[in-house]
């Protein structure tokens, strides 16, 4: 890529930018979830779940807004089937399987994808790790990431630093975003700032994409 894009309204104009939702599945965010019920159960790090449902509300306004200026909106959905992951991944887990395929802990949680969204599965952290998305938004003409979801400082930061490294502009919506570890959430909000690229509010980026919404198409609440 060769345009560098300096200001936020020109990073995020829709024709070249993708709204990217990162794992908003029911193991990583809803009671009763995975990551929810594995900490519980094992006294550490309690993960609280309360502000994941107002998270999915203020992605999906925003997904409605991104296509109705005519952004494409990318879905990422993890598939940690055992069959599927590294040993050191493996490893990692904790008793039962993670977000194994076709499972309610793997369906979206709250929100749902449109008929036009992209939806892909990976099996890492990383978004972009031999999966096709890469080659789905170069198809597109896309430049720049909105990244939402989570978790912030886990799969979301692997996703847009993969990002950032393949050439894509970076922005992070800061209220579209969570994680069960404030500390970690907070880092990699300070650390896009200073490497990787731009932090803004779901508001902010309604209003620039209203800029290029078509003349009588129904509002964004």
């Amino acid at each position: 890529m060769s345009n560098i894009l300096r200001t936020l309204a020109e990073k995020v104009e829709p024709r070249h930018t993708a709204l990217v939702i990162v794992d908003m599945q029911n193991d990583f965010c809803a009671q009763g979830g995975y990551l929810q019920r594995t900490r519980a159960e094992s006294g550490r790090n309690p993960i609280r779940v309360d502000e994941n449902a107002s998270i999915a509300d203020r992605i999906g306004v925003l997904a409605d807004g991104a296509r109705a200026a005519g952004a494409m909106v990318a879905w990422l959905r993890s598939v940690y089937d055992f069959r599927y992951l590294a040993d050191a991944h493996v490893a990692m887990r904790e008793g039962e399987g993670c977000c194994m395929e076709g499972t309610w802990g793997a369906d979206f949680f709250r929100i749902q994808p449109g008929p036009e969204d992209v939806v892909v599965d990976k099996h890492t952290f990383s978004g972009f790790h031999e999966t096709g998305l890469h080659a789905q938004l170069q198809a597109r003409g896309i430049g720049t990431l909105v990244m939402t979801g989570v978790a912030t400082n886990v799969c979301v930061d692997s996703t847009l630093r993969h990002g950032f490294f393949l050439g894509y502009h970076i922005v992070v919506a800061e209220d579209c975003v969570g994680s069960g570890n404030p500390v970690g959430h907070e880092g990699t909000l300070s650390t896009v700032k200073v490497n990787f690229g731009e932090v803004t509010t779901s508001k902010e980026l309604l209003r620039l994409f209203g800029r290029h919404t078509p003349a009588g198409a129904p509002p964004v609440l």
